[in-house]
């Protein structure tokens, strides 16, 4: 879900040269209008480097892979022709758990949330709001703008092979975006709001989607702004909406979700290793890329290690002491698997270990929001 106040009347989508670090989620609102070329791209007619003639890896080809992770939206799908799947696959439902459980922290930290079933349905739809609709909007819209380097680094994704056309993208950027933003409007009305926070969280958020992916901004080309608008997006902007929905949204709550979005920079760095050869070929500064793999993958750990600690620091600092020492009893299992896989070989092990580390810092997170409630 997400957070941020800024409307913008009318933004163009060109069809621009797009690089890619790869997200994973933020959101983004705006009247956009769409080239209505027919596109398909193949990894050799990529003429974003003068002179660079990059070759479609041989990895993962499309007809051997596995329509369990097709349906997820991530590495290793097989080809699909049902034109549902692939729009379900655009959205990459692996990405929308952060969220949802974002959520749930902001409603655990609002202290107001009650086991009732119209605080519950109040709870589902949110999540909606935050996954499948603006993580879909977020992920699609990623898509079509990284068209050309997916043509390098994952020629088999629906885009640029051609599974799916350049009208039937604009029509899901257009539903999942509407959708998000009229569930949003739904929510302040049900929750009583003189003030529309929701709605414009996900106005916002669904900016900061559409600058991250989109020129003249294109936040992602710099791997370090880009890197924290997604942990951000990942972590401030759903927990800010929970919060907002049950009860109140105050300053002190914003400061320490934008210091644990840190942390979240360090998770999105994880996924800029698999990129590195189409992010060289382009010219982009993903972190690997400008400081190489080994310093990069130190700069992962550490974003996410020190970030809890201050947070720990910070709970015991408010006489919380025993949520402090739970969340650093949560943090020694992600340093022992960040020695056991990602320090290795961060492309070989990282959905390993992010399988294995990640429970234990979304469980962190919950921690500190429950200390929060407090």
């Amino acid at each position: 879900m997400a957070s941020i106040l800024n409307t913008m009347s009318s933004v163009r989508f060109s069809n621009p040269n797009p690089n890619r670090l790869r997200p994973h989620s933020v959101l983004a609102p705006v009247s956009v209008s769409f080239p209505r070329r027919r596109f398909t791209v193949r990894a050799a007619e990529t003429d974003t480097d003068e002179g660079v003639k990059p070759e479609a890896p041989d990895k993962a080809p499309a007809s051997g892979g596995s329509s369990f992770n097709q349906l997820l939206g991530i590495k290793g799908a097989s080809q699909e022709t049902n034109k549902w799947k692939i729009r379900l696959q655009l959205t990459k439902p692996v990405t929308w758990p952060p969220l949802v459980w974002g959520v749930i922290c902001g409603a655990a930290a609002s202290g107001n949330f009650h086991w009732t079933l119209e605080d519950i349905a109040k709870s589902i739809l949110c999540m909606a709001m935050s996954g499948p609709f603006l993580t879909g909007y977020t992920q699609t819209l990623n898509d079509w703008y990284d068209r050309d380097i997916d043509a390098i680094n994952e020629p088999y994704r629906p885009i640029p092979s051609g599974a799916i056309s350049e009208n039937e993208v604009i029509t899901q950027i257009w539903v999942l975006l509407l959708g998000g933003l009229v569930s949003a409007g739904i929510l302040d009305v049900w929750a009583g709001h003189d003030f529309p926070t929701v709605f414009y969280l996900a106005l916002g958020g669904s900016f900061v989607s559409y600058i991250y992916s989109a020129p003249p901004l294109k936040l992602k080309q710099n791997g370090w702004i880009g890197n924290f608008a997604l942990g951000a997006s990942y972590i401030g902007l759903p927990w800010w909406a929970g919060q907002a929905l049950f009860g109140t949204l105050t300053p002190d709550i914003v400061v320490l979700t934008l210091l644990y979005s840190i942390a979240g920079l360090g998770i999105a760095i994880v996924n800029d290793f698999k990129s590195v050869e189409g992010d060289r070929a382009l010219g982009l500064q993903s972190l690997p890329v400008a400081f190489g793999p080994e310093t990069a993958k130190w700069i992962c750990v550490g974003a996410i290690d020190i970030t809890q600690l201050s947070v720990a620091g910070y709970l015991l600092g408010a006489g919380k002491p025993y949520y402090a020492l739970a969340l650093v009893a949560l943090i020694a299992p992600q340093v022992f698997f960040q020695f056991k896989y990602f320090l290795k070989d961060p492309v070989k092990y990282d959905v390993k270990y992010q399988a294995s580390a990640q429970p234990f810092l979304v469980l962190g997170i919950l921690v500190t929001a429950l200390a929060t409630s407090h």
